[in-house]
Formats: structure tokens, sequence, C-alpha cells
């Protein structure tokens, strides 16, 4: 029974992986921060078969105690501060849990459990202001918020950590992945939230910021199968993950207001103070490397998400009234 340590087991990424490697007769291990108010939810329905161990990406004993003490074979740092948003308020906080955080994870599998394969959980905000279209693992980076510049540390400090120490390390570079399990923070669900809100008449209008802005969206479902693909192969490398296929914020709305019987129209509000500091407009995934090294191919349609998003919170909402 193959061992895996997962950081950041509670979030939507996660609770997917959980679930995959568990099916795949893994023993799971979560990592999570000693707080009263840490959140199961994602993994409610599979806490029985989890094991945990208290450690904080902030505290670099804690973290090679933890991989001490079980042995992964696989490493999974999902674990960050993940929302752009707050890292333009808290970015010497983002820097620390999204930047440096790596680095120390990847110190505690050096030095605890070298023969570990270890994956790091690397974004397509690390393009930035792409300077090339769609985007590959050879573009090169131009992250436009502290998150992203976090992210693009991360990433090459596990490069630099796999040709140093020869370490069997990989990054994923991710594009948006969305699920029910989305955090609200998020565009994606901030949007099929408020659809079942106002289908339900709990609120009448949603506001949002660049409805223009364009994203390659997936299934967090499907990408956690590419993590799980990555540490299977003979020798590490890093992969892009998505759709190649570029959506706009306007077109995500149009679809959920229409899954509920809406039009976007007469609910969407465009309102400045959701506008970020620097924008970015487009990002697309070229995932030819994935679909032939790892045999990768997404499963979830974009519509077909949004779809099972919007169903998901009409029957939360429906369920917290009765």
């Amino acid at each position: 029974m193959p061992t895996a340590l997962i950081t950041g087991i509670t979030g939507q990424d996660g609770s997917y992986l959980a679930e995959l490697l568990l099916a795949k007769g893994y023993r799971v291990i979560g990592m999570v921060r000693r707080s009263s108010t840490t959140a199961f939810e994602r993994i409610a329905h599979i806490l029985d078969r989890l094991e945990f161990v208290s450690a904080d990406l902030l505290d670099q004993h804690s973290l090679v105690d933890a991989v001490r003490e079980y042995q992964p074979d696989e490493i999974y740092n999902l674990a960050a501060q993940s929302f752009v948003g707050t890292s333009w308020t808290q970015p010497v906080l983002t820097g620390e849990f999204t930047g440096l955080g790596v680095t120390r994870m990847l110190e505690a599998a050096k030095k605890a459990a070298p023969g570990a394969r270890f994956y790091q959980a690397s974004s397509s905000e690390m393009f930035g202001k792409v300077v090339e279209t769609p985007q590959r693992e050879s573009t090169p980076f131009y992250p436009r918020s502290p998150y992203g510049v976090a992210k693009v540390y991360g990433h090459w400090i596990t490069v630099n950590y796999r040709e140093s120490f020869g370490m069997y390390a990989v990054s994923g570079i991710l594009f948006n992945h969305e699920s029910p399990r989305r955090g609200l923070e998020f565009v994606s669900r901030k949007v099929t939230d408020g659809v079942a809100r106002i289908k339900l008449g709990l609120q009448s209008e949603l506001r949002l910021g660049n409805l223009d802005s364009r994203r390659d969206w997936g299934f967090a479902g499907d990408y956690v199968e590419a993590m799980w693909l990555m540490l299977q192969q003979p020798t590490p490398d890093d992969y892009v993950v998505g759709m190649g296929v570029t959506r706009s914020v306007r077109e995500l709305c149009e679809l959920a207001f229409q899954a509920a019987g809406l039009d976007y129209r007469d609910h969407v509000v465009q309102d400045e103070k959701f506008f970020r500091p620097a924008e970015v407009d487009l990002l697309v995934a070229d995932s030819s490397k994935a679909s032939r090294v790892l045999g990768w191919s997404p499963k979830v349609t974009f519509e077909q998400l949004v779809a099972m998003m919007v169903e998901a919170d009409l029957a939360r909402h429906r369920s917290e009234a009765r």
C-alpha cells in the first residue's frame, strides 16, 4: 500500500485527490494546520478513511517531523494562500505560504524522505501578461499579482531541487479548474452561487469585475488525475494541464444563468471595485505534452461543469432553507 501525504487536503483539489488516491489503494495522510476552525466539509464523506498530521508551511521543524513520521512515497504540495485577490492585500503572507512554503516542503522531503516523489501545484497565473498564446511548458512567465509571483518562485525552486539534488520533483502548471467544492470567493463559484441565490429569491443582482477577462476553465476532478499521472512517470518533468479553450467571464455568466432559466443581463452588474490592480486578460493552455506523455485528457466539458455547479448550489440553498 503506497503512502501519500497531501498538504491542503481540506481544499478543493485536496479533496478530489484524496478520493482518487483512496480508490487506487493508497494510505492517505492529510497535513493540516493546528486550528480550531479547520473546515473538513469537502472531505467529510471520506474522513474515516484518512489520517491526519498537524504541521504548518511556516514551520520547518513541523514539516520535517511529519515527513519523517509517515515516510510517504508521494508528497502532493497543494497548500497555499490560493486566492489572487487576497494576495494584493496580504502579499507578504502570500509569499510565505505560496513561495517559501514550497522550499520548506522540499527541504523536509530532502532531509526526511529523499526517495519520495514530490508534486508542486504550479499555476497558469505564472504566465500572467502572456507573451505567447496558447501557453506551454516553455512559455516565459510574466506574473501579474503577488500570488503569481509567489507561484513562480515555488515553481523554480522545485526545478532547482530536482536538478541540484536529483529529487523526483515535478510541477503541474494547472489552468483554472473548478467544481461545486470551489471556494465562494472565486469568480466561477461566485457566479454559480449567485445564480442559485437569485433563482431562489435570496438576492436580486450579482456584482462582478471584468466580464471580458478570459480563462481556460476545467473540472478539478479531472485535473487531480493529471497530478497523480505526473508522479507515475519514469523521469520527473513539468506539465501544463488545461482544456485548451478560452471562455470569458461573460460566457460563464450566460451559461450559468441559462442553467437556471434566467438571463444574466437582467442581474449582472459590473463593479470597478472587483477589478484587479493588474489584469490577466487571456490564459489558454497547450496540454499536448500532458496528452502525449501522460495519456491525460479532460472528461467534463465547460458546459457540463457550469451546469453541475449551478445544480449543486441550488440543491445546497434549498437544503439550507428546509
